[in-house]
């Protein structure tokens, strides 16, 4: 079984993840910066016996990758991103401060993800699906079997992502939702990188920005 465990953490209510399936989990978008934040999560791990396998970040935004430097070092584990966000990830340091994240430490990826390629937790399967927009390499991760998709920052409820940071482009990110994620089942369930989780149903029929009406 395949279930996706949600932690809202830091100043920007980041959402971080935990793909689950048997005794193995995948932290997605590490937001986690103070140390309650870590102590929650690693409580969580320990107390459900669970093995971390890798980091994976959806995009590379300042929110996102804060509590990925120690969830390394903590789990012994690699971490990966795109490699177009490689850009976004190096400025992270540079931007972190202007937010007062003065503790951030800035990670190294281990290796690159691609669109197309597979990542197995367990007994589940995701999909990499790439959909640029809201930042150059940003990657969405969809599990077929559960209909499970976790979008980043790309799609929310009754919203999409901002292309006003570098690296965003309005059109782009349009077409990564029509063309990418709205070609998924309509009972998919979408949890984004901020906000409650939704459904691909819900959003092609009441996203104002996505003018799609069935």
């Amino acid at each position: 079984m395949v279930s996706v465990e949600v932690f809202c953490f830091n100043a920007f209510s980041e959402n971080t993840f935990l793909i689950k399936s048997d005794s193995r989990c995948i932290i997605v978008d590490p937001g986690c910066y103070m140390k309650d934040e870590y102590d929650e999560l690693n409580r969580y791990i320990s107390d459900h016996n669970l093995v971390p396998q890798s980091i994976l970040n959806t995009h590379c935004h300042i929110d996102h990758v804060l509590g990925v430097e120690y969830l390394k070092g903590y789990y012994k584990i690699p971490y990966f991103i795109a490699e177009k966000e490689m850009t976004i990830l190096r400025s992270a340091k540079i931007i972190a401060p202007l937010y007062g994240f003065n503790l951030y430490k800035e990670p190294e990826p281990d290796g690159f993800i691609k669109a197309g390629e597979v990542i197995t937790v367990g007994k589940s399967i995701w999909k990499v699906i790439d959909v640029p927009g809201h930042s150059p390499g940003h990657i969405a991760l969809y599990e077929e079997n559960a209909k499970i998709c976790l979008s980043g920052d790309v799609l929310f409820l009754n919203s999409v992502g901002r292309t006003d940071l570098p690296g965003g482009d309005y059109n782009t990110l349009m077409n990564s939702i029509r063309d990418r994620l709205f070609t998924l089942p309509d009972d998919v369930r979408v949890f984004p990188g901020h906000g409650p989780e939704t459904t691909i149903g819900e959003e092609k029929l009441n996203n104002p920005f996505c003018g799609i009406k069935l």
